[in-house]
């Protein structure tokens, strides 16, 4: 595995594919470009937080319900429009919540706390400067980087754009990846299931994971294990896309033709050609004129682990996320786990706590690489290095998540 590793890296820097600005309907999960700088105050000016009458707290100093003390009344100010009364001393204005804090005041009182009179109003409690007043800048300073690059745009960050009033984001390209099923026994879903078919699971859980990552997925469709055909679609696949990932096709049967249709369309050509790892050993990878393939086993669990160790790290460079840290966590072995000999071994585990409260990691089966449920119950998965015969039951272990969710499940437990 790191031997394949160091020499995709020596073929290959994954590299942002450029960048784009796009409004902030269109920025949802994209991943900044450049770090963001406030271009003002939030709030743009000092603001009421409650309702009530904004007023000089000197003015207060005393008031309590049984002294109250009497100010004159001299306009009111309402959310969205400049105030139009000074306060000076021993006055006061009438203001509701969010409302800009005219001149001279420094504080507000709530409403219940006041009884108005005709023209003035009794305050019957103190408050000190600047109570229940939201400064302005207090929120977001001018000049402040409010946003990194790097980030992954949610709706929180997008509100904040917002509330900056910028309608346009800086973001990186999504790297636009092309990616091909192939076999004669793959029938896409929704199609009638002849006897002797299966469903192309590949095509989706990949076009998935891909997204997932900040990649764009183009499925191409199920090209058939014949040369002419498979040269035709991974020239159209290299044509369009900035990655291409292809499954099944690549292990050492007749119809497994696309080691040697990939060294035909370009240089280097196939760069490995089968690695020591269970699952995944057939995985082969390529880089054609500067363009990466991969191509991955044609049994789904198989398939989707080898992405999440290989391609993964690749799209996500090129996305613009740059280096992703995997998310562990620590686990005991529920039996004893037996590795491949000679391969790195990835078990893949299901976790819960005992009632001792110690996080359990219990094998899913690597025999049924082609079964679907493997996916969905799977964790995370242990690696076992190459020269070690087994984990025993008990033993401490490190597992890699699939998903960081179930780390914070996992947490709350």
């Amino acid at each position: 595995m790191e031997e394949a590793k160091q020499i995709l890296a020596r073929s290959f820097t994954p590299k942002p594919v450029g960048k784009e600005h796009l409004s902030l309907s269109e920025a949802q999960n994209r991943i900044l470009a450049t770090d963001v700088i406030s271009p003002l105050n939030v709030p743009p000016f000092d603001r009421s937080t409650v309702d009530g009458y904004t007023l000089k707290a000197a003015d207060t100093f005393g008031a309590d319900e049984d002294k109250p003390v009497s100010l004159k009344l001299c306009g009111q100010v309402n959310v969205g429009e400049t105030p139009k009364a000074k306060v000076h001393k021993g006055t006061a204005v009438q203001i509701v919540t969010g409302a800009p804090i005219p001149e001279g005041a420094d504080s507000v009182v709530m409403m219940e706390y006041i009884i108005q009179e005709d023209d003035r109003i009794m305050v019957h409690s103190s408050v000190s400067k600047g109570e229940n007043v939201m400064r302005a800048g207090s929120d977001i300073r001018k000049g402040e980087t409010i946003l990194r690059k790097g980030m992954v745009l949610s709706s929180h960050e997008i509100g904040v754009l917002a509330a900056v009033g910028l309608d346009r984001v800086e973001v990186f390209k999504r790297p636009r990846v092309a990616i091909i099923s192939t076999g004669a026994e793959v029938v896409e879903p929704g199609k009638p299931l002849p006897l002797g078919k299966i469903f192309d699971i590949n095509a989706n859980t990949l076009s998935a994971a891909v997204a997932e990552c900040g990649g764009e997925p183009f499925n191409l469709g199920i090209v058939q294990d014949q040369t002419d055909h498979m040269e035709k679609a991974l020239k159209k696949a290299l044509s369009m896309a900035d990655v291409v990932i292809t499954s099944g096709g690549v292990s050492v049967g007749p119809t497994d033709i696309i080691p040697k249709v990939l060294n035909k369309l370009g240089k280097p050509g196939v760069i490995v050609y089968g690695m020591a790892v269970r699952p995944g050993k057939p995985t082969t990878m390529a880089v054609i004129d500067g363009k990466p393939v991969f191509s991955l086993p044609g049994h789904p669990t198989s398939a989707l682990l080898i992405f999440h160790l290989l391609v993964r790290p690749v799209l996500a460079e090129m996305a613009g996320k740059g280096v992703e840290q995997p998310v562990t966590v620590r686990a005991v072995t529920s039996e004893r786990f037996f590795p491949a000999r000679g391969r790195r071994t990835f078990v893949t585990v299901t976790l819960k706590r005992d009632r001792a409260g110690k996080i359990l990691a219990s094998p899913v089966s690597i025999g049924l690489s082609g079964a679907i449920t493997t996916l969905a119950k799977a964790d995370g998965f242990v690696e076992i290095p190459e020269n070690q015969q087994f984990v025993d039951a008990g033993e401490t272990v490190t597992v890699h998540l699939f998903k960081p969710d179930k780390y914070y499940s996992l947490m709350k437990e």
